[in-house]
């Protein structure tokens, strides 16, 4: 089969090459997927850098997010056991961990439905306990994870505001949906949102960034309002004043959506089954910006390790739907 591997740690385009190689071995509990289609993620490009939490032994395929086909026929979503990740023709997976694909969703679809949209249901509905009328604040709302935050906060009945940086970026954060868009690159992004939320800043504010978002988040969280902290897709880590927390009254809360996994896995089924509904009612619908074949993935997870894409990217294999 073919696969792309990583054989030393760097950028993305500079260390993935793609090899034929024997398909994988399932081990116990695990199931051998043919891959129909694989969402490109940022820790792809993590995993790339030997920049991620989990750093799998060289060569590894990296993807961590697929559409793939059981070898009874049945369309399901996973995340592929590292090292033999989604950028292959053939993937391992968890067997208990499998989630079916939803019918109102195509592949590419399916596939950027899973850690995405479910890090945005619980951040949203589990963490902060988003409540209709309620004003959402979302950075990087034209990004991959962002995009999720802002389809499901108005389907949550929010109000949604967008911070994203480019003219394009703000297009598409319109088209998602957002209420209001502010565009970091040549706004005001504190004075923009204190205006579009009369002073009262947000009750609730997503932030997969860091870096200075974090710190534009401190000042424009409402009274008794929650920060989300999601990632630092910046690089850089904040280290928040706890004193400034106090007397403000808001509340600073992480997400690590992977420790759901052993620690209530019964809620991740709960999640896939409200996205499956959200899904069916069109509700959300995974913003897929490009489609590219399994030889060109390498570009891709460079572009998404850039920051110059917009919703997901998605590695479509032959004949998939």
């Amino acid at each position: 089969m073919q696969a792309w591997q990583v054989h030393e740690n760097g950028e993305p385009s500079e260390v993935m090459r793609l090899a034929e190689v024997d398909p994988p071995t399932p081990g116990e509990g695990q199931v051998l997927l043919r891959v129909r289609a694989a969402n490109i993620n940022f820790p792809d490009a993590l995993l790339c850098r030997g920049q991620y939490q989990v750093r799998p032994p060289l060569p590894f395929t990296p993807g961590v997010e697929i559409c793939g086909e059981t070898e009874d026929g049945r369309r399901v979503i996973a995340n592929p056991a590292l090292p033999y990740g989604g950028f292959a023709e053939y993937a391992l997976a968890d067997a208990r961990a499998l989630l079916p694909a939803p019918d109102s969703l195509d592949d590419a679809e399916a596939a950027a439905l899973h850690i995405g949209y479910q890090t945005g249901w619980f951040g949203l509905h589990r963490r902060a306990h988003i409540e209709a009328g309620e004003t959402l604040l979302v950075h990087a709302a034209a990004g991959g994870v962002g995009s999720a935050a802002v389809q499901l906060g108005k389907a949550a009945g929010a109000t949604v505001i967008g911070v994203v940086g480019g003219a394009d970026k703000a297009a598409v954060a319109r088209e998602l949906g957002c209420d209001v868009v502010v565009d970091r690159r040549s706004e005001d992004v504190i004075a923009a949102v204190k205006e579009a939320t009369g002073g009262r800043g947000a009750d609730v504010i997503y932030d997969p960034v860091g870096g200075e978002a974090y710190a534009q988040s401190a000042k424009l969280v409402a009274f008794e309002g929650r920060i989300v902290v999601v990632g630092f897709a910046s690089g850089t880590i904040p280290s928040p004043g706890l004193n400034h927390a106090l007397v403000k009254n808001y509340s600073i809360l992480g997400l690590h959506w992977g420790l759901y996994a052993t620690k209530n896995p019964k809620l991740i089924l709960h999640c896939h089954e409200e996205l499956t509904a959200l899904a069916a009612r069109g509700a959300i619908k995974p913003l897929v910006s490009e489609r590219v074949p399994l030889s060109d993935a390498a570009r891709a997870v460079q572009k998404v390790a850039d920051g110059r894409s917009t919703g997901r990217i998605a590695v479509v294999m032959e004949g998939a739907a």
